[in-house]
């Protein structure tokens, strides 16, 4: 088993050459139909599987034929455990030794038993909590099991009034060392009083209660730091759609370069950018989304 990501302030991202990837594919399907998600119950015909599953195995191609480090996080529009391809990709890469660390968002549907062929030094998983998918109880032996695998796992759910109550519970259930993080829900606005229950459930709250200001502020993102599609085309993020060039054919070249948006709203996004210091606080885990003294 390799030695886990080391934990230093600024986290490996600080390394020289060391490259994190946010890797997004066609795939846009997922199993749960959550109200507050656009991928609801959306079905990939058999020609965008077959199309996401040949990006994402050329991707992982690319990845093993590095000389450099390398950590990237999975950033599906939908599920993808649930496709054994993401699975396969997931061990694979756990096992090189230049991956730093690789991880994906997830709901965590899937059955477990493929963990135990990963190396766990590793993997990583951000797992969400969709109350109106799942039992309580199902779930929380779901998080129990990967506990017990020792699998490097943070857990959150998203900031609606009517999940408050699974949040705590979940917050009770857990061990300390298993952060629980809560994402403000998309264009909700939090009474002080409503923001002081939910930083009970997650102390750092704050940094998702209200967007970031990142207009002309520095961010690593488009440097240490890009998005890649399943075409390998290459941006700074997710949300700034500016082409930087393409991984495959050698035209992306790293550059620091200022946000050039106004504000940043999601964690994948702000936790780059410099004036937050988030850095300091999930060194050692920014992809997975786990604090530095967890």
């Amino acid at each position: 088993m390799k030695p886990a990501e080391p934990a230093a302030p600024g986290g490996a991202a600080d390394d020289a050459g060391h490259l994190m990837i946010l890797y997004r594919g066609p795939l846009s399907s997922c199993d749960y139909d959550c109200s507050y998600c656009p991928f609801a119950k959306r079905r990939d015909d058999p020609e965008r599987l077959r199309a996401d599953r040949i990006a994402l195995e050329r991707f992982t191609g690319w990845v093993a034929g590095r000389d450099h480090p390398v950590s990237v996080l999975f950033t599906p529009w939908g599920e993808g455990l649930v496709r054994s391809w993401y699975r396969r990709a997931m061990v694979e890469l756990s096992h090189l030794p230049h991956v730093r660390r690789v991880a994906i968002q997830s709901n965590f549907s899937c059955r477990p038993d493929w963990l135990a062929e990963a190396d766990l030094g590793t993997l990583a998983l951000w797992v969400t909590y969709h109350p109106s998918q799942i039992t309580y109880e199902r779930f929380r032996e779901k998080c129990r099991d990967l506990v017990s695998r020792g699998v490097r796992f943070s857990v959150g759910i998203v900031g609606l009034p009517e999940h408050l109550e699974y949040a705590r519970r979940l917050r009770a259930d857990l061990p300390d060392r298993v952060y629980l993080w809560v994402n403000a829900a998309e264009g909700r606005l939090y009474t002080d009083a409503e923001a002081a229950e939910w930083t009970a459930v997650d102390p750092l709250f704050r940094y998702s209660r209200t967007p970031h200001r990142s207009a002309g502020r520095a961010c690593r993102t488009g440097d240490s730091v890009i998005s890649v599609d399943g075409d390998g085309t290459v941006r700074r993020c997710h949300f700034v759609p500016a082409v930087l060039g393409n991984l495959y054919d050698g035209t992306f070249r790293p550059r620091t370069r200022p946000c050039p948006l106004a504000v940043c709203d999601c964690h994948i996004g702000y936790v780059h950018l410099e004036p937050t210091g988030l850095y300091d606080v999930f060194a050692g885990g920014i992809l997975e989304r786990i604090p530095r003294d967890r």
